[in-house]
């Protein structure tokens, strides 16, 4: 039987010490061969009806990850397009509730409306700045430039208790924390980060009932019967949250089918202990080392405050991290070791 280590060493043999995947995942060995198949076929010039289940392959294994059917997963380039649907939907005036510097694929479609009212909020008050005239609170699940985790069951909460709906960018945890997608109104997450696929790809999780959406980006996929749907106005629309989908990049969706493949594989619970372990380890080195990072307990992301001017340097010596807001910002995935971690501590020690 295989291991979690054995599955891991098999896909993945990097040169470099990379702690970087919350800028860009990984890719297994299986979705490179996966994408180089692809594109044999279209240079080729053979059938390509198998990239076209890949893309459903992809919905569902999304499906699965977040809790939700299938039929509530729609797809897309792109976080901010599907903010911009919900941003289209809301009413002159309506507030918008946000985090402090969250990241702008997220939050800058609402501010593109120009006539909706905008309050951001340090994250560790979202929950309690609800209030009756807030239509939306959107937040990321995990913060990009420090990790920081939201409270949602707090933000949820008190989103229900007053009316207002909820939309979760999950681009920095989907991969590694365990989603609750139907426990909220609206979701949307990249794949090229730690579900570790191609570029290319956005999901984006509705209710069955759209939730007063209006698919504004709507091409022949969108249709119910997509390949009846190609010339003229769409006659009829999805019947479930496919109708927002967008036209697939299919060499991307043949590699992402066998990363999320991988991921289940491994067991997101698994992934999820193996990320936290690392990251544990690191901040307990840094303490050590005599450096305090930004608060964020329980989340694969470290961000060290003052230490993002060190990344040319740790770059230079087979290191890759990130310099997010000033902050030296590891992110630990399922192909990082305590020797990766070890190896960032000494640097930095020096």
């Amino acid at each position: 039987m295989e291991t979690f280590e054995s599955l891991v060493r098999a896909e993945f043999a990097p040169e470099h010490t990379y702690l970087n995947t919350a800028s860009n995942g990984l890719l297994p060995a299986r979705t490179v061969s996966a994408v180089q198949e692809a594109v044999r076929l279209r240079a080729e010039g053979r059938p390509i009806g198998s990239l076209y289940e890949d893309v459903e392959g992809v919905r569902a294994a999304f499906g699965r990850l977040a809790g939700v059917p299938a039929e509530r997963v729609a797809m897309g380039a792109s976080v901010a397009e599907y903010g911009g649907l919900i941003a289209a939907a809301l009413p002159a005036g309506a507030e918008v509730l946000t985090a402090e510097a969250d990241f702008s694929s997220l939050v800058n479609p609402f501010h593109m409306r120009g006539d909706l009212k905008v309050r951001a909020v340090p994250l560790e008050r979202l929950a309690e700045s609800v209030r009756p005239e807030t239509a939306l609170v959107a937040v990321s699940v995990v913060q990009s430039a420090d990790g920081r985790i939201a409270d949602l069951p707090g933000v949820r909460e008190a989103a229900r208790a007053h009316g207002a709906r909820t939309y979760l960018d999950a681009s920095q945890s989907a991969g590694w924390l365990p989603l609750e997608a139907d426990s909220y109104d609206f979701l949307a997450a990249v794949g090229f980060k730690w579900l570790m696929g191609p570029h290319g790809n956005a999901f984006f999780v509705a209710p069955e009932d759209f939730g007063g959406l209006t698919p504004l980006l709507a091409g022949w996929v969108a249709g119910e019967l997509p390949w009846e749907s190609c010339y003229g106005p769409v006659q009829e629309l999805a019947h479930s949250v496919r109708r927002f989908d967008v036209s697939p990049s299919l060499l991307t969706y043949a590699g992402l089918r066998a990363s999320l493949a991988l991921i289940e594989e491994l067991g997101i619970d698994a992934v999820h202990a193996h990320d936290l372990a690392l990251a544990d380890r690191f901040r307990a080195g840094l303490t050590r080392l005599g450096h305090e990072p930004v608060p964020s307990p329980g989340s694969a992301i470290v961000s060290v405050p003052r230490l993002g001017r060190r990344q040319s340097e740790l770059s230079e010596a087979g290191i890759e991290v990130s310099d997010r807001a000033g902050n030296l910002r590891a992110a630990f995935h399922l192909y990082n070791t305590a020797t990766d971690v070890d190896r960032l501590l000494d640097v930095l020690s020096s």
